[in-house]
Formats: C-alpha cells, sequence, structure tokens
C-alpha cells in the first residue's frame, strides 16, 4: 500500500516559513489547501493523512470526502501566548482510509497525547510519538511506501524507518514464536 502525510504551512501562517521557502505564503489561500486534499484523494487512495490548525477546520473540511475521519494531536505541553486564552493545545488531522484491522487486532484510539517538539529548525515538526501513532492508526506494514509531501526536518522519514525497523523485529518474533511452538508440539506428539 502507499500512505501519505501531507503537512503544509497552515492556512494564514505562511509568513512563519516565508524566510526559508519563497512559496510558503501561497499556502495562505484557501484554494491551494483544496488543490491539496484532491491530491491527496487523486495519488493515494490506499490512505492519506493531513494537518492543520483547528481556526481552519471548518474552512478545510468541506473540500474533504465524506469518509474522512478529524482526529487529534492533543499537546500536553505546548506553546503558550501572551493574550491567548484558551491555549491552542490541539491540532486537528484528517485521516482518510489506511489498511483495515481486523477484529483480534489493538483498536487506536482517535487522538494522540504527546508534547511539541522543540529546538528541530522548524516551527511545527512533529514529534515521533505523533508520527508512530500515525502508521499505527494507517496500520501500515513495513513492506508499504510512505510519501511525506513536506518533509521539512525530515522527521516523518526518520520515524518511517524506525517504525518499520519494529515492525520487521515484531514480525520475526512472531514467526520464531509461531515456529517455536510449533516444534513443542511437534515433540509433544511424538512423545506420546
Amino acid at each position: 500500500m502507499k500512505f501519505a502525510y501531507a503537512d503544509p504551512p497552515y492556512l494564514g501562517c505562511g509568513k512563519l516559513y516565508a524566510k526559508n521557502h519563497s512559496d510558503a505564503l501561497v499556502w495562505d489561500n484557501p484554494k491551494e489547501h483544496k488543490r491539496l486534499i484532491e491530491r491527496l484523494v487523486d495519488e493515494f487512495p490506499d490512505g492519506w493523512a493531513y494537518s492543520l490548525s483547528s481556526t481552519t477546520l471548518h474552512t478545510l473540511l468541506p473540500f474533504c470526502p465524506d469518509d474522512v475521519r478529524v482526529m487529534a494531536w492533543v499537546k500536553p505541553f505546548c506553546s503558550f501566548k501572551p493574550n491567548v486564552n484558551p491555549a491552542y493545545a490541539w491540532e486537528p488531522v484528517i485521516v482518510r482510509g489506511g489498511r483495515k484491522r481486523t477484529r483480534t487486532m489493538e483498536t487506536i484510539p482517535d487522538f494522540v497525547s504527546c508534547n511539541i517538539t522543540l529546538q528541530k529548525g522548524l516551527t511545527g515538526a512533529k514529534p515521533l510519538d505523533f508520527w508512530l501513532w500515525l502508521f499505527t492508526v494507517l496500520n501500515a506494514e513495513s513492506n508499504d511506501e510512505f510519501c511525506d509531501l513536506f518533509p521539512g526536518s525530515n522527521g516523518g522519514n526518520h520515524a518511517w524507518k524506525r517504525y518499520c525497523n519494529q515492525q520487521t523485529m515484531f514480525q520475526q518474533k512472531r514467526d520464531n514464536d509461531f515456529k517455536s511452538e510449533a516444534l513443542d508440539l511437534f515433540q509433544s506428539t511424538e512423545e506420546r
């Protein structure tokens, strides 16, 4: 399967990135986000996720297909700004698709609670726990393809490698446990 994640400059926040990215201000136009969502729908039918700000959810959600889920990244520690009350302590994550989960698989919550990153050199860089939760929500497997459309600090690609390594190690352990159980069963049958 092929999954994508889009974390563009949030609507109205292009100025935060304009110094390093000459095209950042285009993201202050809702039509640019609409085009991005259309691209996600067209190019990534297996599944995708899209981060945005809580204040723009009402503007951007109507651009999405009806079968999306709005999930949340809750930030127990976040940047508190003077004269901003209540604080912006969560961000919506729109998710579509993903590999179907079986009834025996663990149920994944529609939110993740983890702190913001600090000193990553880029406003809005997502923490490792966010990425691992997102890959789990999509039910991604190590042989899938993951496309981070706005790699920024490259945290998504690093997290994907770590996730895939964990998946591979888990699969090997499960295979070894199964082989060991089968061997034990075979030996106990032989002894009878």
